[in-house]
C-alpha cells in the first residue's frame, strides 16, 4: 500500500493512493460528476485495444464483448446489473451496475482479466 495517509480533524485516517493538491486541501476533485472515483484518484478508462477506442457506453462495451463471444445474460434476480456469459457451459460471468456511470475500476479490471488482450484500464487525460 502506497500512497500518503491524511488523518481529518476527527483523527480517522485515511489512504490517498494517487494524492493531488485537492486531496491534501479537502477540496473536490475536478471531475466531472458522476466519476467512480475516491477523492484524489485519478478517473479510470476502459480501453478496447483493437481499435484503440475509449468505451464510453454500455452499447459501446455490448457490441464488442458481442464481437468476443460474450452474450448478453438476463437474469431477473437481479434487474440492479447488467450480465454478459460466453456460454451456457462456461462458467464465465461479467457483472456491471446498470447505469454506466457507476462502473468503477473494479468492474474494468473485471472485464480485463476475462479478455487479456482486447481491453486495458488506463488513467483518464480528465
Amino acid at each position: 500500500m502506497s500512497g500518503v495517509w491524511i488523518f481529518d480533524k476527527n483523527g480517522v485516517a485515511r489512504l490517498i493512493s494517487y494524492p493531488t493538491r485537492e486531496s491534501f486541501e479537502q477540496k473536490e476533485p475536478p471531475f466531472p460528476p458522476g466519476t467512480a472515483t475516491a477523492p484524489g484518484a485519478r478517473p479510470r478508462v476502459l480501453v478496447y485495444l483493437p481499435a484503440n477506442q475509449v468505451i464510453r457506453s454500455y452499447a459501446e462495451l455490448e457490441l464488442r464483448l458481442g464481437e468476443l463471444g460474450w452474450t448478453r445474460y438476463h437474469n431477473s434476480n437481479r434487474p440492479d446489473l447488467l450480465q454478459f456469459h460466453r456460454s451456457d457451459a462456461s462458467s464465465h460471468l461479467i457483472s456491471l451496475p446498470i447505469n454506466f456511470a457507476k462502473l468503477k475500476p473494479l468492474h474494468m479490471y473485471d472485464i480485463v482479466v476475462k479478455n487479456r488482450s482486447f481491453f486495458q484500464v488506463r488513467d483518464s487525460a480528465a
